[in-house]
């Protein structure tokens, strides 16, 4: 069954709640009022023909003009793919949990929250799971603005970029210095060893 397949039977069943299939690019996508994905999610998994019985991921993506969240789903029964999307405003990122579909969503979630601020309801234990309880802010936001410090650690990494440029400069002097060396000896000549006692007997 395709993404096109998946997509009428879905829209079929939950005409509120499916919005629009997007194929023109690689990985087609079906995009889903996130007020139902709960209920999309439990029939995907459960309704025979379909059983997406694994979740890959969950994805946050800042757009800049709003959130999406990405989820790729796999029916090992089946061997196929399928990727759902929720799009919403920065200010309403409420969003229930699909935990109770799958386990795996526990920690998916709890990432998405952690790093972009999802909130998901219903969710049994959302808390941080990258960063301390008491960071402030979500750093996959683009307006996220990282803190000098924290708790008197200082934050400040050089950018591996300049490392490797730096690395390369030196690396380039001791070759010039070598060949500058090398020059001069054959300018010069090099001094004759010194025969050891067993040469000059």
């Amino acid at each position: 069954m395709d993404a096109s397949a998946i997509y009428e039977k879905l829209k079929g069943t939950f005409p509120d709640y499916i919005q629009e299939l997007v194929t023109d690019n690689p990985d087609p996508f079906i995009i889903v009022q996130k007020a139902g994905i709960t209920e999309v999610c439990r029939f995907l998994k459960t309704e025979p023909g379909l059983e997406f019985d694994f979740l890959r991921s969950i994805s946050g993506v800042d757009l800049e003009e709003g959130l999406e969240l990405v989820y790729h789903l796999f029916s090992y029964k089946h061997r196929v793919s399928l990727t759902l999307k929720l799009l919403m405003a920065y200010d309403d990122v409420d969003v229930p949990t699909v935990e109770p579909v799958w386990k795996a969503a526990d920690w998916h979630e709890r990432e998405q929250f952690d790093l972009f601020g999802f909130k998901f309801i219903g969710h049994p234990d959302l808390r941080r799971v990258l960063l301390p309880e008491d960071w402030e802010g979500h750093p996959l936001l683009k307006d996220y603005e990282y803190p000098d410090d924290y708790h008197g650690i200082d934050h400040y990494r050089p950018d591996p970029l300049d490392q490797f440029k730096a690395l390369d400069d030196l690396k380039a002097k001791a070759r010039a210095k070598k060949a500058e060396e090398s020059s001069a000896d054959a300018e010069t000549g090099s001094p004759e060893s010194p025969k050891n006692d067993t040469e000059a007997a």
